[in-house]
């Protein structure tokens, strides 16, 4: 009696097919998967880069808190620059939730360069500023090397100098020599980066009881930090004008440095997302290169395809078939992908020397998403394959 149940193809035999059309076409099948590969590596690496800066931005605010303001002066009523009261800081200090207050106070007409020989209006936008002793403690700032100001060098022409300041006037190392507002002045410390407070960066800083005997400072202060509980931020917000300046609240500006670090970290995210969209174009190229990679080979091999119909094979297996050669192909990039997209976000942390925070499920979904792109970039060539004649494809 003769059998009529129908034929069968199991899932290896699938596999094995779909791996076979492969490798008959390495070339093809190599660049096919490199597009699919660049637009995935593209996003993976984005997104690990932008989780990565992520987790750093929450640590950095976490360490350096968002319980500090800054008080600076406004304008008055005619236009003119008002200026902050002398007592601003004790002022400051007496108010309920405040934990501690400083200020700086940029003097005017002075500068500084690294000795007498350079040109006067090479000056590399160094301000001078009169810092009060509990500057570093409020405002989060560090010490790269040496020391800050206290009783044993204000008997002295000494000077801190930020960041940005020292690169400028190519200080290497404490103990140089700059000369400010004509003077020698030893440099005793210099500072590393303040994320808060980025205005001490590119400055030259003396005490105040420097800045008093030398060049008259009369205590008025430009900038004032105050630092409170998290709990009383809001509130000592609200009351800070009134208290600074009883007469005039409204020529008094209050700001929060750490707002302004989460609008350039957003910057950073919306230009993330503009990188994450070009990855999405290049993974959908590389799925239309996929598929006409695949329609080629329908072309190419039609006869084999008539050939395995006349042995029995069903349209269900033809389209199984190359609708496996697309998916094997995707992903074989996609895996290479997400490996190049890994790759690319850990050399980033390590040169930025962030911390890896890449989450595993971003990798498992980059490799989903290009079996998806597989699958739609395959079906039209696998459907097309299987709607082709035995005779038809034998004859051609």
């Amino acid at each position: 009696m003769k059998d009529r149940r129908p034929s069968r193809l199991l899932t290896r035999d699938v596999l094995r097919l779909g791996v076979a059309g492969l490798r008959s076409r390495p070339a093809r099948a190599v660049l096919s998967a490199l597009g699919i590969a660049i637009g995935i590596g593209a996003m993976v690496a984005v997104v690990g880069i932008s989780t990565s800066s992520e987790a750093r931005f929450a640590q950095q605010l976490a360490t350096l808190g968002t319980n500090l303001l800054t008080i600076t002066p406004g304008q008055t009523l005619a236009g003119r620059d008002a200026v902050l009261p002398p007592e601003t800081v004790p002022q400051v200090r007496r108010l309920p939730g405040v934990l501690d207050a400083s200020s700086v106070a940029r003097l005017d007409d002075l500068t500084v360069y690294r000795s007498e020989h350079v040109d006067p209006r090479n000056t590399n936008g160094i301000s001078v500023l009169a810092a009060d002793q509990a500057l570093l403690d409020v405002t989060g700032g560090q010490l790269a090397a040496g020391r800050w100001h206290g009783p044993a060098t204000d008997a002295f022409p000494t000077v801190v100098l930020g960041h940005d300041a020292a690169r400028r006037l190519g200080v290497t190392r404490v103990g140089s020599q700059v000369v400010l507002a004509g003077q020698p002045f030893t440099v005793v410390g210099v500072l590393a980066p303040v994320a808060l407070a980025p205005e001490l960066d590119p400055s030259a800083l003396v005490s105040e009881h420097v800045a008093t005997e030398r060049f008259g400072y009369s205590g008025s202060p430009s900038t004032v930090f105050e630092r409170s509980t998290d709990e009383s931020v809001a509130d000592v917000r609200a009351l800070l004008p009134a208290t600074v300046s009883p007469a005039a609240p409204e020529e008094v500006t209050v700001s929060r440095p750490s707002d302004a670090l989460a609008a350039r970290y957003a910057a950073d995210s919306t230009f993330s997302g503009l990188l994450l969209g070009l990855g999405s174009v290049a993974l959908l190229v590389g799925g239309v290169g996929v598929a006409n990679t695949m329609i080629v080979s329908v072309l190419e091999r039609r006869r084999e395809i008539g050939l395995r119909r006349a042995l029995g094979a069903t349209r269900a297996h033809v389209r199984a078939q190359f609708l496996a050669e697309a998916v094997l192909l995707t992903l074989v990039g996609g895996v290479g992908g997400a490996l190049l997209g890994l790759g690319v976000t850990v050399v980033f942390t390590l040169a930025h020397g962030w911390v890896l925070a890449l989450p595993p499920s971003v990798l498992g979904a980059a490799v989903a998403a290009t079996v998806l792109v597989g699958a739609g970039a395959g079906l039209y060539p696998a459907v097309r394959a299987a709607r082709i004649p035995p005779t038809a494809a034998l004859s051609s």
